[in-house]
């Protein structure tokens, strides 16, 4: 598998992440134990989790896993802070990228992954309610004490990505390594502003549900299958918004280009992400070992210039004023 450096860091990391938010609940100890082996055997390396995938117990899996099968030298760990859960008689969430709540979950992070640093850690989701300047402080300070080697933020607008690196570099801090964002056939929009920003002020730019949530499979073309993310209590909401009729055509046009290369759905959809302009790593995730290796056939298919850029073409996303003027 191909590696690729992160930004303009010196941290090198696979052309394909393997992502593990279903561990811990709809993928057990025993499944992710292969997962992570296969993307192992695979050539790959970056290894993606968050203190909120199954309520920490996506990271107790994988410290099991590190503490035993898996040399922690041998994965590029990235996890995730700043959504705090709380319980008022039923379960709430909320986005706190406020210093104290950050670096409280960093240490609870690395006590359940059994490791002394991340080698990326991210704020996962924008809070409007807290100051990026102290954010950016909360960042600085688990670099400069040694808890992660490097950071950067996941879901953020371009303009708050753009600023909080500006705080970084003015603070004399580590600056900001990588951005994590969804990325697909059927989600284009960081193209707009978040990719130009990226190439100009050299962060990294991670790609997360390459396959659209798994709609890019085909799996979804007629029914909803019983044992689907889709029919999935915890996940539902989170593939519901590409099942409507104005999706269907990328669907489609992903499944015809498939079968005129004689490969997979699947296959198409993570090369072409995997390969796009400007990224230097889409994270793929599977709730087995037979899915995930399905997925890594794509490592041998280089899309044709010609069915990319019918792609490209059919996805394209609107860019008006004044990104284009």
């Amino acid at each position: 598998m191909e590696h690729r450096r992160l930004g303009r860091t010196g941290l090198r990391v696979s052309a394909v992440g393997l992502g593990t938010m279903t561990w811990g609940r709809d993928t057990d100890e025993l499944e992710a134990k292969d997962q992570l082996e296969i993307f192992l055997d695979a050539g790959g390396t970056l290894l993606d989790t968050a203190a909120s995938y199954c309520e920490g117990a996506s990271e107790e899996v994988i410290g099991g896993l590190l503490a035993g099968a898996v040399d922690r030298h041998d994965v590029v760990l990235v996890s995730k802070a700043g959504v705090r859960t709380w319980r008022t008689g039923a379960r709430s969430t909320a986005a706190d990228a406020s210093r104290g709540t950050l670096l409280d979950t960093l240490d609870d992070s690395l006590a359940r992954l059994g490791t002394d640093h991340l080698d990326l850690w991210l704020v996962q989701v924008p809070d409007t309610t807290t100051p990026l300047e102290e954010t950016a402080d909360a960042l600085r300070i688990a670099v400069a004490t040694g808890r992660t080697r490097y950071v950067g933020v996941s879901n953020h607008p371009a303009w708050a990505s753009v600023h909080l690196a500006d705080l970084l570099r003015e603070a004399g801090g580590p600056g900001m390594a990588a951005v994590e964002v969804e990325h697909s056939l059927l989600a284009r929009g960081i193209e707009r502003e978040l990719l130009p920003a990226s190439a100009g002020l050299g962060f990294g730019v991670i790609g997360y549900a390459p396959l659209g949530r798994g709609v890019l499979t085909g799996k979804y073309r007629a029914t909803t299958p019983p044992d689907s993310r889709g029919a999935s209590p915890h996940l539902r909401s989170y593939v519901a918004p590409y099942l409507g009729e104005s999706y269907r055509g990328v669907v489609e046009a992903v499944a015809t280009a498939a079968t005129g290369l004689d490969r997979k759905p699947v296959e198409v959809a993570l090369a072409w992400a995997r390969d796009a302009a400007g990224m230097a790593s889409t994270i793929v995730g599977a709730r087995t070992p037979a899915q995930l290796r399905g997925a890594l056939t794509a490592e041998n298919l280089d899309l044709p210039v010609q069915i990319r850029h019918v792609l490209n073409e059919v996805t394209a996303p609107e860019v008006g004023y004044p990104e284009r003027f």
